[in-house]
Formats: structure tokens, sequence, C-alpha cells
């Protein structure tokens, strides 16, 4: 990579190379974790000579495939892509990795580590303290559910109407996401 290619991306603020040199040295595989309004992106990176090399990826934009009915930008789904993508990367006999979050900010109980946490709980060990994950009744989703069952029947059809087009009724998130994830783990 040119001096110039590489003043042009800290200029523009994509690539933090003194995060990644510390990253690289460490010999594991990255897991590298983006998020976006709608969506949670997941690879497992490994630097090679001559550029990177994915070996495992998943995203939320999958889980409609696992019968998630969801929306795909929430800890929900984050969890559960990161828990997809564990289940590829053991596939992949990959058992380690560490966290590379890039720029983004390093927010406790974000999607960020909710999606650690999928990793993690499909059986990959990833160095990261638990102050930072998520509760395991926000990955579920019973934030989202409570919220639901204290509005008006209207309120619900308003603020949860593309659960509701998608035949799920925003109470029953919980269940559905148990059913996405035995349906990943099978």
């Amino acid at each position: 990579m040119s001096n110039e290619t590489i003043k042009r991306r800290r200029a523009e603020k994509k690539t933090d190379y003194k995060q990644r040199l510390k990253l690289l040295k460490s010999n594991e595989p990255r897991l590298v974790v983006r998020k976006s309004n709608n969506h949670t992106r997941i690879q497992l990176v490994d630097w090679k000579e001559d550029g990177d090399e994915v070996l495992a990826r998943a995203g939320t934009d999958e889980l409609h495939e696992f019968d998630w009915k969801g929306h795909t930008g929430n800890l929900p789904a984050a969890y559960l892509a990161g828990y997809l993508l564990g289940q590829r990367a053991l596939d992949e006999s990959i058992d380690k990795c560490i966290l590379d979050i890039g720029l983004q900010k390093n927010t406790p109980e974000n999607r960020i580590y909710a999606a650690v946490k999928g990793v993690k709980d499909a059986g990959i060990e990833v160095p990261v303290g638990d102050k930072m994950i998520p509760s395991d009744e926000r990955i579920r989703g019973e934030h989202i559910r409570e919220y639901a069952s204290e509005m008006s029947q209207g309120e619900k059809e308003d603020h949860f109407s593309s659960l509701i087009d998608k035949g799920l009724d925003p109470e029953k998130i919980t269940e559905n996401f148990e059913t996405v994830k035995e349906n990943i783990g099978e």
C-alpha cells in the first residue's frame, strides 16, 4: 500500500493503522463487526501478504433464511448473526479470534457486543469483558416485547407495522428469537 493511500485512508477516517497493527500482531483472526442503521455484518478475517482473507461471514440480512421476522438492525438480530458466524467459524475449525471494531464508537452493551456474545455462545473464544456484553434479556428482545405490551393495539400497529406485516406480533419476538437460534444451530 502506498504512503498516499495510507494518508488518504487516515484523512478519510477509514483506517486506524496503529490499532490495525496491534490486532495483526496478535496472530489471531480478526472478528470484524460493522453496523449500519438496518444491518450488522460480521466477518472473520485473516491477514495475508497479498491482502486480507475472509474466512467466514454472516449478516443480519441472511436471518430471513432462518425464519427471522424482526428488524435486522437491532440487538436480537445482531446476536443471531454473530451466532450464525460462530457456527460457520466452527465449520472452518476456527476456535479463537480477536475483536476489531475499527473506528466505531466503543459503547458497552450495543449491537457490536450483542454480535460478539452470539459468536461466543457458538463456541468461539473472543476476549471481551463481561461488562461490555448486553444482558440476556435484551439480547432475546425482552425490552421490545415489554415495550409492545404497554401499547394500545392502535399504537402497536403504528409503531410495529413492519413486524406485523411479516406476521409477527411484537409481543412474540422472544419466541421468534428462540426459534431462529434453534434453526441456526441445526
